[in-house]
């Protein structure tokens, strides 16, 4: 772990305005707030942001989500613990986030559409868009993890 390079919150906030706007569009959203944190852990679990791992398990535990959805977050696939629109929802994070690597297909586009309404859809791809934001800031300026607190 290296030292924290910069506080981007204080060193100009005028840079992260527009992630902040992204928060609170995805947060007056229909988005479930568990199924939100979800998201946002596992983008975190797959680009290796610590600090974003701690916060979002912190806020998903917050928001009524069990230890066993939680640790086997990275393993969805192989358990039954999640609803299809979360399954969905996790299948569309791991594209997004990993899109440099792959494409996105229409077969999981249209998964997705059966579970979320357009906008929903919106509202779920702004979030993973703004977490994997988050995750290039935390990662890039070491912001220490374990140093959230709810």
């Amino acid at each position: 772990m290296s030292k924290k390079r910069l506080d981007y919150h204080s060193t100009d906030p005028k840079a992260i305005k527009g992630m902040l706007e992204l928060e609170k569009y995805v947060a007056g959203s229909n988005l479930d707030h568990s199924l939100y944190e979800l998201v946002k852990l596992r983008a975190s679990q797959i680009n290796g942001c610590a600090y974003c791992i701690d916060m979002h398990s912190k806020d998903a535990r917050k928001a009524g989500e069990t230890e066993q959805r939680l640790y086997a977050l990275s393993a969805w696939r192989e358990t039954s613990f999640y609803t299809e629109r979360e399954r969905a929802a996790l299948a569309w994070t791991e594209a997004l986030t990993l899109i440099s690597e792959n494409d996105v297909p229409d077969s999981l586009y249209t998964e997705v559409q059966k579970h979320f309404t357009e906008k929903d859809h919106l509202a779920l791809t702004m979030a993973i868009v703004a977490i994997n934001g988050w995750n290039r800031l935390a990662i890039s300026f070491s912001v220490e993890p374990g140093s959230y607190n709810p």
